[in-house]
């Protein structure tokens, strides 16, 4: 994949969202001012994890990542990279699903 932030003009531009975090590696570009909130996430590559996400999702506690890391070890899921406070301001977990794709639970901290 290519570096994400070679496309921020087109999220900031074309679509009018802000960059809200850019770590070269993963950039996030949210809308403002709406009632619902809208996120992209772009990632070339993980820079803390073994593993590479194809998809992020965020729920809306620390201790629910915890909570949903917990519940996959308990499924025998498997985990690629442990529940993590990371420098960014995130606490997560990538886990990969039955069908092999690898997914990055995240919360704000």
């Amino acid at each position: 994949m290519a570096e994400p932030a070679v496309d921020t003009p087109f999220w900031t531009g074309l679509l009018g969202l802000e960059t809200a975090m850019d770590q070269g590696w993963v950039v996030n570009h949210r809308a403002v001012g709406v009632s619902m909130p809208v996120q992209v996430q772009l990632i070339s590559r993980d820079a803390t994890a073994p593993v590479d996400a194809a998809v992020s999702v965020e729920v809306d506690a620390s201790d629910r990542v915890d909570e949903l890391h917990a519940r996959a070890v308990g499924e025998g899921l498997r985990v690629e990279h442990p529940p993590t406070d990371e420098p960014w301001g995130v606490r997560r977990f990538l886990v990969r699903t039955p069908g092999g794709v690898v997914v990055n639970v995240l919360a704000h901290r």
